[in-house]
């Protein structure tokens, strides 16, 4: 009997036990359930929405590009894009091969394609190909029940309309490579945005980019999209509004032609660049389009580069356009005078070495304005003597040679004012007498860029102030950079502006710039003056200039004594660069220009009249100008450049 009431309470405290710890255990699941369910719901509701709701960001219009008179250099358009969703059709490679007659599709984007396919979930677009013309729209379009899985859409796509004559200093975007993927921005994470890669669209590049917009849709577990929730459209990029004329500078492009070479016109008293001209150039609107293999390595191998600025990044020997600042540094150190005198009789001996001038015969005797006129380098290399290469360099600084002139896109070089310390450091070599003589007409170590030599020209046009070259005129917000069709009126928002500061003098005493300035004039106006051929007929338009021819491989003496042989007969890398630099009108200078043509023979004969024609249009530009845009054009189409669309 003690045996059964014994085990009856052990088996009591068992059940007790036992009961007492699945109470405890319920209680913890009621717990940690009220947890859940009350305390922590608002979370995992929120967590819920997260895999139920996808937040997109919407790529903002990019902002227009227009010249000082509202005309577009670059802006967005509607293009068409033919896309492949792989669920929709039972062959992806079958429904290819039919689209294949519609629209050729090489060897690489058909393996691009499949890449892209398996990589992608199946209902996934996954794009074929862009920038479609309205044709293979309707082709495709046509055959579509033929095509499944095969989409038509559209988004919008950059567009330049000046193509290759506006390429340098517009700039053109492309798609995001790793190494740019910096700073906190997520647009630039995003497949279809593009930046700025070179000119004002690099340059201005996050103004143009605009804020993004999001849009929140709802999708199911496998990501597909079931419908929009949301959208918060982004804004716009700013305008820009550059300093440039747009037909000016496509008449600046066709008149250099074929030529390779740089044509720089710039405002002497603000320092508007009007035209920046680089030939041969490229057409941006490619790279939006894609280029190829074999279209890239035509460029980069293109014997004229056409992916060089060469206004910016060209580097070439001033020639006689240089004996403007040797004549400024030799009058400003005492040197000589005005009426300082030298006989040429063709060439002048330093040591056992001969220094000859361009005219075999020589000029006779000259003083310095009609050494000028005339081109004469003996003259000059008298003048170089006695004045000296560190006061020559001195005189270099102040009209901004040598270094970068600070216009507003990237890409700009240095160029190279050579001194006695510079050749030590760089050469291991001490300066020699025969450096300066060849230095005295703009030749040896000398290098110049060709918007140097505008913001040279333009300092001596004004008389010694420090006009300093810009593109960017202004920025104009809140305009948006959407399809032009849906931007009328948007011109109504006012530019913001900036009083310009007066000019600082780079100190030169102004009398001796007239002497330069005289010289210049007779240059180009006197008979016998070696660009009187690119005189300007309107004497109301009267142009000044000095001509400039840089040899880019030496002439022997065994040469000499042949013959030299004449610039159309040299292989053309073998040829003289022609060099003008000019001002106008004299009298009340406004422009000046500076034109470059590579291995193009005599600056007088072939550059000056190129430099005399540019200014005579943008003279006839600024005596009647255009009408400013106010309404922004229809349809996509900008009135002034229908020509090009």
């Amino acid at each position: 009997m003690y045996r059964d009431q014994d085990r009856l309470r052990v088996f009591t405290r068992r059940a007790i036990l036992l009961g007492g710890g699945k109470a405890a255990l319920v209680s913890a699941l009621l717990g940690r359930m009220y947890y859940l369910q009350v305390m922590e719901s608002a979370r995992y509701r929120m967590l819920a929405d997260d895999n139920r709701i996808n937040l997109r960001l919407l790529v903002p219009p990019r902002g227009r590009i227009v010249d000082r008179y509202g005309s577009l250099l670059a802006y967005n358009r509607q293009q068409y894009r033919v896309s492949i969703v792989s669920e929709q059709t039972q062959s992806v490679e079958t429904t290819l091969d039919r689209l294949s007659t519609l629209l050729p599709i090489t060897d690489y984007e058909r393996r691009r394609i499949e890449r892209d396919v398996k990589r992608k979930r199946r209902f996934v677009p996954v794009t074929v190909r862009e920038n479609l013309e309205w044709e293979e729209v309707a082709k495709i379009e046509l055959r579509i029940p033929d095509l499944p899985g095969v989409v038509i859409d559209t988004g919008q796509t950059r567009f330049y309309p000046l193509e290759e004559m506006g390429s340098h200093f517009v700039g053109y975007v492309a798609a995001v490579a790793e190494n740019e993927l910096t700073g906190d921005d997520p647009l630039l994470e995003l497949p279809d945005f593009r930046i700025g890669k070179s000119g004002i669209e690099r340059a201005a590049d996050t103004r143009l980019r605009g804020r993004a917009g999001a849009t929140e849709v709802e999708v199911n577990a496998l990501g597909r999209v079931i419908r929009e929730l949301s959208r918060t459209e982004g804004q716009g990029g700013d305008e820009v509004q550059l300093s440039t004329d747009a037909d000016l500078q496509e008449f600046a492009y066709k008149r250099l032609g074929d030529q390779s070479g740089a044509a720089v016109v710039i405002d002497v008293e603000n320092g508007d660049v009007l035209a920046l001209v680089s030939t041969p150039g490229f057409d941006p609107n490619a790279f939006n389009k894609g280029l190829s293999g074999t279209q890239w390595r035509a460029l980069l191998n293109h014997e004229r580069t056409p992916l060089t600025n060469k206004a910016l990044a060209g580097q070439y020997s001033p020639g006689s356009t240089f004996k403007t600042m040797v004549a400024l540094a030799a009058l400003e150190s005492g040197a000589i005078t005005p009426d300082h005198r030298v006989t040429c009789v063709g060439h002048t001996e330093l040591g056992n070495v001969s220094f000859h001038c361009w005219k075999k015969g020589g000029h006779g005797t000259l003083d310095l304005v009609q050494a000028m006129v005339n081109s004469c380098d003996v003259y000059f290399y008298d003048v170089a003597r006695r004045v000296g290469v560190d006061k020559i360099a001195s005189m270099c600084t102040r009209f901004g040679l040598g270094a970068p002139t600070g216009l507003d896109i990237p890409g700009e070089k240095n160029g190279l004012v050579p001194t006695r310390s510079w050749k030590l450091a760089a050469r291991r070599q001490a300066w020699t007498g025969g450096d300066t003589y060849v230095l005295g007409i703009g030749q040896g170590y000398i290098l110049t860029t060709p918007l140097q030599l505008a913001v040279m020209t333009a300092r001596i046009a004004n008389g010694g102030r420090m006009v300093k070259p810009q593109l960017i005129k202004n920025f104009r917000s809140g305009v948006g950079g959407g399809d032009d069709d849906s931007q009328a009126g948007a011109h109504a928002v006012a530019f913001e502006t900036e009083t310009p500061a007066p000019l600082p003098s780079i100190g030169v005493d102004p009398s001796y710039i007239a002497v330069v300035q005289r010289g210049m004039d007779l240059v180009v106006n006197q008979p016998g003056g070696t660009a009187y051929r690119s005189r300007i007929p309107n004497p109301a338009w009267r142009l000044a200039g000095k001509t400039g021819t840089s040899q880019v491989k030496r002439i022997t003496m065994a040469e000499r004594e042949k013959g030299v042989i004449k610039t159309e007969d040299r292989p053309w890398k073998d040829r003289d660069n022609a060099l003008f630099i000019g001002f106008a009108p004299v009298d009340n200078p406004k422009y000046a220009i500076a034109v470059v043509i590579e291995h193009g023979g005599g600056g007088a004969a072939v550059a000056g009249p190129m430099a005399r024609d540019i200014l005579e249009f943008a003279l006839k530009r600024a005596t009647n100008p255009p009408v400013p845009s106010d309404v922004a054009p229809l349809n996509g189409v900008n009135p002034k450049r229908e020509d090009h669309i």
